[in-house]
């Protein structure tokens, strides 16, 4: 598939797949006319992609995951790597509650407020 398509297949612009390309995140092929074309398989790497980036992960740790995605290969290094940012977003997730909960706080406190008689 076309760069085009693959934008409106994944909702992500033309520019961030080309710079999704230049750092490595994805591939293509190039037609004699020298336009991208893609596997059916980039639309899955590509919705991880901006899975991962919504959570945070930056693109050298996104450019680290991708084998592991893609074909299962891991080492070591990368299994740590994964587990590390596996910690880092439980962490966030349980900042992200104790905010919620302060927020769920001030929001029972100011509706009890609007309640009271004046």
């Amino acid at each position: 598939m076309k760069i085009g398509e693959l934008a409106r297949r994944t909702g992500v612009s033309v520019r961030s797949l080309r710079y999704y390309e230049e750092q490595g995140l994805i591939t293509s092929e190039r037609t004699s006319g020298g336009q991208r074309v893609y596997s059916k398989t980039t639309v899955g790497y590509v919705d991880l992609i901006q899975l991962l980036f919504r959570a945070g992960v930056s693109s050298r740790d996104v450019l680290a995951i991708m084998p592991c995605a893609e074909s299962g290969t891991t080492t070591p290094a990368m299994l740590d790597r994964l587990a590390a940012e596996r910690s880092r977003l439980d962490a966030k997730v349980t900042e992200l509650i104790a905010t919620r909960e302060r927020l769920d706080g001030i929001l029972v406190a100011a509706t009890a407020r609007l309640r009271m008689p004046a």
